[in-house]
């Protein structure tokens, strides 16, 4: 494994590196059936999935499309006898600009909806 780049110095003040990101998070990692990085365990809905084209965007950020090649759920939020997940199961933490939330009330859905009712 090659040696790990330094943190950048502007970052330094907030950052710091760490080779195990699964111990510092106290998470278990899990072997990919399909591809090299592992999964965490602690998640109900894993995908495993390749880049198929990253795209420059802006400064050092790119724009990455990837196609997912495996999925694994846990059964407790898989509608039995389906392949569906079933959103009122699976309630994951959302990312929105630097800020984590939970998923709320459902609002409605649409008419081809699985698993709707």
């Amino acid at each position: 494994m090659p040696a790990p780049l330094p943190v950048p110095e502007g970052k330094r003040p907030r950052y710091r590196h760490v080779a195990d990101k699964f111990a510092a998070a106290g998470l278990t990692p899990q072997p990919s059936e399909a591809v090299a990085p592992p999964r965490v365990a602690e998640c109900a809905l894993q995908l495993e999935a390749v880049v198929r084209r990253a795209t420059p965007g802006v400064g050092d950020y790119h724009m990455v499309e990837a196609e997912v090649v495996r999925v694994h759920a846990a059964p407790e939020i898989v509608v039995p006898g389906t392949d569906h997940i079933d959103p009122r199961a699976w309630q994951p933490t959302i990312y929105s600009f630097r800020h984590y939330f939970g998923l709320g009330a459902e609002h409605g859905f649409r008419p081809t909806s699985d698993v709707a009712g």
